[in-house]
């Protein structure tokens, strides 16, 4: 008998830098996807590409790899530099270099992403970093500071390049593009190709390879997958509610952060619920001790950011909420994997705000499968799903005797008191303890116009409900556009796009509509961000007058008039 088979490839057949390659048999790769099959040899020979792919199809290994093999180590200065759309995605990326260069001796990556001290940023670029990982916004502010430099550059990666085109970063992408040095190895990423994209490929990419890879990613099909929208200041209520009306034994609640994780598990002890929060903050044998209490069901929520929860099994679990939505569609099938296993059932239950509608839509295609909307309880399912749980107790009493109480019962009905009236006093006696049922923000379906303009009539100076207007410093006359804005602030804030709310475009400035809660510290960060080349200042919007602000001098005193002449 005879047999024949054909080899897998594996990352060694790739002519990777041996540094490189051991630290990816070390973190356990052994098969390289498609997009790194096709990705790989091309970039090695520093050829310029265009691949068409949508994250979680392995794309940042694949340029991440081959370029950290090009590296000259003892040349101190910006080598690689990968422009990403969003925080999140940056520093994601950015540890995805650390640990595949974790072999590399003088191996330095700076991260460059709003929200972040600049202290920090300015010693890693001083300390020669040769990969440099940041947001659009924060990459031309260190050009313009002089503290980026990119004379040196051998290689730039843009990253989810239809994403900043959709948040208002082209302008900032071209002028990057335009400073590469012309011998640099040009990278470009995008799940779409927009007719921008399109112009800038042609304009810059010299003879590049194309690579087009679509997401093969899979889903069990026994995990029932559901999505209810709800905007950000309304999620805790609405997670409260589905906890308490939904058959749930355990459940993991992931988040994007680790503030999150921390936050999420203070609030929803303080109302009652039993439950534990799982981040990269903690130290491993605390983690082990905590996924113990888990399955033991001395805890029945955790809360959990994706780093944390890898490779979590736990056989009670039978929801798993995506509080945040994930970056890729890859992170989301890792979350809702964690129910559903060996086959059992299981439920996933995704929040998705009202500007989310997009990345429903990716996760959607790259699954194969489609969500089903649910709504949240409202407070009439919460009292009939407290009314049978209280049912099925008194059934429980019953049936289980209660004579101890018998002779009080019989002492208040010889004094005259009614047995049903009785009947109720017990009830409400032993359902004292309910909490109140939090009133749930209501959806806001139609916004306003986003980018309005003069003359369109009566502006509405009331601002949504838990929001608060800010006047920024830019307008109509310096080009902004909504997605700058939203881009800038999200990104230099580290807050999720949509909780930002309307914007109102005036010719010299505009005014952001803001959730109310923000702290102090978070409003300083998003002051300093830069749009279309200028500081936002922004600065609560008191709605006193229409016109901007008038200009004043470097001294702060304002201008002064000239008189024209007779």
């Amino acid at each position: 008998m005879t047999s024949s088979s054909v080899a897998s490839p594996n990352f060694g057949d790739l002519a990777l830098l041996p540094a490189v390659l051991s630290a990816v048999e070390t973190l356990g790769y052994q098969t390289p996807s498609p997009i790194q099959m096709e990705t790989i040899p091309a970039l090695l020979e520093g050829r310029d590409m265009l691949g068409q792919a949508q994250t979680g199809t392995g794309k940042t290994a694949a340029f991440a790899l081959p370029l950290l093999s090009r590296l000259e180590l003892t040349r101190r200065e910006p080598q690689v530099l990968v422009m990403a759309p969003t925080r999140e995605l940056a520093q994601q990326v950015a540890v995805s270099f650390s640990r595949y260069g974790q072999n590399l001796q003088g191996l330095e990556v700076a991260t460059l992403c709003g929200g972040q001290e600049y202290r920090e940023q300015l010693g890693a670029l001083r300390r020669g970093a040769q990969v440099v990982v940041g947001t659009p916004g924060r990459i031309i502010d260190h050009l313009d500071r002089g503290s980026l430099k990119l004379d040196g550059l051998s290689a730039l990666v843009l990253d989810e390049a239809d994403e900043m085109l959709r948040m208002g970063f082209i302008d900032d992408v071209k002028r990057v593009v335009a400073d590469t040095p012309k011998e640099a190895q040009r990278v470009f990423f995008s799940a779409t190709l927009p007719a921008e994209i399109e112009r800038i490929v042609n304009r810059y990419l010299v003879d590049p390879v194309k690579v087009s890879i679509e997401s093969r990613t899979t889903t069990g099909e026994n995990i029932e997958q559901r999505l209810v929208r709800v905007d950000g200041g309304a999620k805790l209520e609405a997670l409260s509610r589905i906890l308490e009306v939904e058959p749930v034994d355990g459940a993991i609640v992931f988040v994007r952060t680790r503030a999150a994780c921390t936050t999420l598990t203070e609030q929803l002890s303080a109302r009652g619920l039993n439950v534990a929060s799982l981040s990269g903050d903690l130290d491993q044998s605390l983690r082990e001790r905590t996924i113990q209490r888990l399955k033991r069901g001395k805890v029945d929520v955790l809360i959990a950011t994706d780093v944390a929860a890898r490779g979590l099994d736990v056989p009670r679990i039978t929801h798993v909420f995506n509080y945040d939505l994930p970056q890729d569609s890859e992170a989301y099938t890792h979350r809702i994997g964690r129910t559903g296993r060996a086959g059992r059932t299981g439920t996933s239950i995704t929040f998705v705000g009202f500007r989310e509608g997009r990345k429903v839509g990716w996760i959607e295609q790259a699954t194969g499968q489609k969500m089903s909307e649910m709504a949240v309880p409202d407070e009439s399912a919460i009292r009939a799903h407290r009314d049978e749980a209280f049912h099925q107790k008194v059934i429980a009493a019953l049936t289980a005797g209660a004579e101890e109480q018998q002779a009080l019962v019989e002492r208040l009905i010889g004094e005259g008191y009614d047995p049903v009236e009785l009947a109720c006093a017990f009830a409400r006696l032993a359902r004292a303890d309910e909490a109140p049922i939090g009133r749930l923000q209501a959806p806001r379906k139609e916004r306003a116009p986003r980018d309005a303009k003069p003359g369109r009539g009566p502006r509405d100076r009331v601002p949504s409900e838990g929001m608060t207007r800010y006047r920024v410093a830019v307008g109509h006359k310096d080009g902004v556009k909504p997605g700058q804005l939203v881009g800038a602030l999200a990104n230099e804030g580290g807050i999720e796009g949509a909780r930002i709310g309307r914007i109102d475009i005036r010719n010299a400035f505009s005014v952001v509509e803001l959730p109310s809660s923000l702290p102090s510290s978070i409003l300083a960060k998003m002051a300093r961000a830069r749009v279309a080349g200028r500081p936002l200042e922004i600065s609560e919007d008191r709605g006193t007058s229409e016109r901007a602000p008038r200009r004043r001098n470097d001294d702060g005193q304002a201008p002064i008039r000239r008189q024209s002449r007779a």
